[in-house]
């Protein structure tokens, strides 16, 4: 018997597989991308989109601040705010049922730290034929 060594390599599936991991990685990214950490946004009727690019500060229904998607306390917060370019817009994403005083006391360290582009996260809400959200 004669046998043939390889001639060519067909190279259509490895391409077939290649273009499904990548439908995967992009399809899973975009779910990343969103946010992790579940926060029930206050609504608003003139909500805006905030700008992307910056530092995320988010703060859950128990009152934990995680800065960036990494869990922080309020000394970390701090050390953590030092080392930010001052120019960047800080995005503050609050639960709506936390207490008024950790989002202000949040804000405060912000503004102390002297940026000034900080815009607070909300969902958009339709008023109802009274006026009222």
């Amino acid at each position: 018997m004669d046998e043939k060594g390889f001639e060519s390599i067909n190279v259509v599936p490895l391409v077939d597989v290649m273009l499904v991991l990548l439908t995967i990685v992009l399809t899973t990214s975009t779910f990343i991308a969103a946010g992790v950490i579940p926060v029930d946004l206050p609504k608003a009727i003139n909500s805006t989109n905030a700008a992307k690019g910056g530092g995320i500060i988010e703060i859950d229904n128990k009152g934990s601040l995680y800065l960036d998607g990494k869990s922080v306390s309020i000394k970390e917060f701090k050390i953590e705010l030092c080392d930010l370019n001052r120019t960047i817009p800080i995005l503050i994403r609050a639960d709506k049922s936390i207490k008024l005083q950790v989002f202000v006391q949040v804000l405060d360290i912000v503004k102390g730290y002297g940026f000034k582009k900080i815009s607070l996260q909300t969902e958009a809400a339709w008023p109802d034929k009274t006026g009222s959200t």
